[in-house]
């Protein structure tokens, strides 16, 4: 039975409990777009060619490296969705700084993933993703366009060197594997 959280039902967390997402470390992330319609634009001949909101999600990601300790990894903006990889405290031996009562010495009785509930953390995954969501949505909105996200996002750590290059190659060759594309409609 799903849990309750303020005497309503939802859905159980997907993300690893014991792992807090501001930790430096890469991350592989997915985010589809609202009963998965093609917003982004279309493939053509295996390259995707973008629509209006699909540049703005190309442009609107690729400001994410702009945001303190975050360096981007290989990235795609698909007809329904986007992968791409965030390397947070890139280049840094601390994990990533925040003001945020995360970051304080907690209860060790409660899990980062618990803790994650509390108070989502700035420069967390979580944080990122949802300010490009927030980002896309309101630019395409105020520039007349038709746009709606999918709700959550999938994220995925990437542990060591060779599932990082295996991600990197999925992300290159999604536009020629398309139609074997598990998100392809």
């Amino acid at each position: 039975m799903p849990e309750k959280f303020q005497n309503k039902y939802r859905t159980g967390s997907a993300r690893l409990q014991t792992w807090d997402y501001r930790w430096q470390g890469a991350y592989f992330i997915t985010i589809c777009t609202h009963e998965k319609l093609h917003y982004f634009g279309e493939i053509e001949d295996e390259k995707m060619k973008l629509s209006h909101v699909g540049i703005l999600a190309d442009a609107l990601w690729y400001e994410i490296k702009n945001r303190a300790n975050v360096e981007l990894g290989k990235y795609l903006i698909m007809p329904n969705h986007v992968h791409g990889i965030l390397i947070l405290g890139a280049g840094d031996d601390n994990a990533v700084e925040t003001t945020h009562a995360l970051s304080l010495p907690g209860n060790p009785n409660i899990s980062p993933g618990q803790q994650r509930f509390q108070h989502q953390g700035k420069n967390s995954i979580s944080s990122i993703v949802g300010s490009y969501k927030s980002a896309l949505s309101k630019h395409a909105h105020r520039l007349g366009f038709e746009f709606e996200w999918q709700s959550r996002f999938h994220d995925h750590i990437i542990r060591d060197e060779r599932s990082f290059n295996l991600i990197t190659d999925y992300i290159i060759n999604n536009p020629a594997n398309w139609e074997k594309d598990k998100f392809y409609s």
